[in-house]
């Protein structure tokens, strides 16, 4: 979840007052749940290996994506 969410909920509650589930606008729901699938993507990839930039970049290249 980044930071510079500001999010708005809205509570329900039982007949004592508990919180018991929230209600949020859909934009910040829908942000909520790709946060959720970009940190999942982090978990599966944090065992391969890591390529510097410059190896990246090289890539790119001879790939015809960016030029020199």
């Amino acid at each position: 979840m980044n930071a510079k969410h500001a999010f708005h909920p809205e509570y329900i509650t039982d007949a004592n007052g508990h919180r018991k589930a929230v209600v949020l606008p859909i934009e910040e729901y829908a942000s909520l749940i790709e946060d959720l699938a970009d940190l999942a993507i982090v978990a599966e990839r944090r065992g391969e290996q890591t390529l510097s930039h410059e190896a990246v970049m090289d890539e790119l290249e001879r790939d015809g994506l960016i030029s020199d």
